[in-house]
């Protein structure tokens, strides 16, 4: 297997590295970093196009690294250890592989709209984490894709990436400067959709709405909620029932249980036929 070897911290090093913290250069290169076996796996899994994949070159690696080594079309890195450690930020030991992911476009046509749909709106999230989390949610529920919109946190920021375990990969995620873009792509693909917003003064308890059908669940910023205008535009507000003296839950926990009863109200069975009749990963699969 022909590889290149990276042994300084050179150039291309440095490049991978600024993208660990740094938003800008992510964006500029058009790409990003996956840690972690599971995610890894993932973005492979769902054709997701990797430009490269740095290994330790210092260790006999297991059948599932060489696996990915010899059968993923991707640049190969042969990295040395106290450099793959840092790309991994990894507390103890050397990763056996990190990948250099491509980003996909930010364009909502990613995100199929059917009779069945559900989407997952988060307005202005200030931590990756939560955003990575809300992804495992919305994908493990049956969602059909997610829209970060306004001055928010990074999707493809290393805490996200590794919050969601790999559903970044399944499930469409598009950022979006604003509310206008989000109302464009209803009015021309899902004029039918119903805004549902997570609001702790909602008029109504979750389990009174009708989440049946096509849906776009709405939850707010971490500190504040819910913009004015996302507000305004929401056809209903719904709160989550609570008993104890918390007066809100964190946005991704909201986001679970609102994702959890809108599959219950659907019937799980059902909703997971709906969601194989959609193309969920907005890249082709590879051959």
């Amino acid at each position: 297997m022909a590889a290149q070897r990276i042994t300084t911290r050179n150039a291309r090093f440095q490049q991978w590295q600024a993208q660990l913290t740094n938003r800008n250069k992510r964006q500029r290169a058009g790409e990003f970093l996956v840690q972690g076996v599971r995610p890894v796996s993932q973005a492979v899994e769902h054709g997701w196009p990797v430009r490269a994949l740095l290994f330790d070159e210092s260790r006999q690696l297991t059948r599932w690294a060489s696996g990915l080594l010899r059968e993923v079309k991707a640049e190969k890195i042969a990295m040395a250890p106290e450099l793959l450690a840092e790309l991994g930020e990894k507390d103890k030991g050397v990763p056996e592989v990190v990948a250099v992911a491509e980003m996909p476009p930010d364009e909502l046509t990613r995100i199929p709209v059917g009779p069945g749909f559900l989407g997952v709106l988060f307005d202005r999230p200030t931590s990756p984490g939560n955003i990575g989390a809300i992804v495992r949610s919305a994908d493990s529920f049956g969602a059909h894709g997610l829209v970060v919109t306004g001055h928010a946190a990074d999707v493809y920021d290393p805490k996200s990436v590794r919050a969601s375990t790999g559903s970044l990969f399944a499930l469409p995620v598009v950022r979006v400067p604003g509310q206008r873009e989000v109302e464009a792509w209803l009015a021309a693909a899902a004029p039918e959709v119903t805004v549902v917003g997570t609001d702790e003064r909602g008029s109504i308890d979750i389990t009174e709405a009708d989440l049946t059908g096509p849906v776009l669940l709405a939850v707010g910023n971490e500190t504040t909620g819910l913009s004015t205008a996302w507000r305004e535009r929401c056809d209903v507000l719904v709160r989550i029932p609570m008993t104890g003296s918390a007066s809100s839950l964190n946005a991704a926990s909201a986001a679970s249980v609102v994702l959890y009863e809108t599959a219950r109200q659907r019937g799980f069975e059902r909703r997971g036929f709906e969601r194989r009749g959609f193309e969920r990963r907005g890249f082709e699969r590879r051959a």
